[in-house]
């Protein structure tokens, strides 16, 4: 039995397979203004038993392809479990929104908190910061690692923290420090989040933003647990959606 499980996202769009409860494919492409378009790419040429979708866009692939839908709540909960089962706390930072989730040992989800209501300290808010600086995103991290703490942004809403920012450069403040300024708000803001839903870990950090070298690691200093990164953080989604297709599958025979 083959098990597909898809996230669609407002950045990107991940897919996993599961075949004999093992990952056999694992396929990822931006999302555009025609989300099926990147669908039916990534489904193509594989066929499965049951298909589940998360992510924003989890309702519209129901539309076009015989799929039924999971939370992303419950699908970074099954994921971030079946990767490490000893995961207590994840935190998935995306391109527009920051969830911070508790699992209580069984790995059920506990509690949580979701940020979905502006961009401020997600992927899209360093995006549009790494912009201000003329630095691809994929360098921003590195770059900010470069900086001196002691600069701070005072405003998370991206449009007044991209003011804010060109005030800072135009006062001839480095670059650099001004660059890590924007990477501890985000970290501040997604730590003040997991305070409020649980302090015990271990921690996986999922998303596409935990590729961030600066992010991760001002993170593992603001957090008294481990922090855990998966290899493929932007899949943990897909892979729990898999399962969850997995699971109703064995619920039914």
């Amino acid at each position: 039995m083959t098990y597909v499980g898809i996230d669609i996202g407002s950045r990107s769009i991940e897919l996993v397979v599961l075949k004999d409860g093992c990952v056999t494919t694992s396929r990822r492409d931006d999302t555009t203004y025609d989300p099926m378009a990147q669908c039916r790419r990534l489904l193509d040429g594989v066929s499965y038993s049951r298909l589940i979708a998360t992510g924003y866009g989890r309702g519209l692939l129901t539309e076009h392809f015989p799929a039924t839908t999971i939370t992303e709540i419950q699908a970074y909960a099954l994921g971030a479990r079946k990767l490490f089962p000893d995961c207590r706390l994840i935190l998935d930072i995306g391109g527009q929104d920051t969830k911070a989730i508790a699992l209580s040992e069984h790995g059920d989800v506990r509690k949580f908190e979701m940020n979905d209501r502006c961009a401020a300290g997600t992927g899209k808010f360093l995006e549009v910061m790494a912009a201000s600086f003329q630095i691809p995103l994929e360098d921003f991290g590195v770059f900010a690692l470069e900086g001196r703490p002691g600069t701070t942004i005072s405003s998370m809403c991206t449009v007044f923290a991209e003011s804010e920012v060109t005030s800072l450069m135009a006062r001839g403040n480095c670059p650099e420090d001004v660059a890590l300024a924007v990477h501890v708000s985000v970290v501040r803001r997604s730590v003040s989040m997991l305070k409020r839903v649980s302090v015990a870990g271990p921690l996986v950090f999922a998303g596409g933003v935990a590729l961030n070298p600066c992010v991760r690691k001002l993170l593992a200093k603001e957090v008294t647990c481990d922090v855990i990164v998966p290899d493929e953080p932007a899949s943990v989604g897909a892979l729990g959606a898999a399962l969850y297709a997995m699971r109703v599958a064995g619920s039914e025979n």
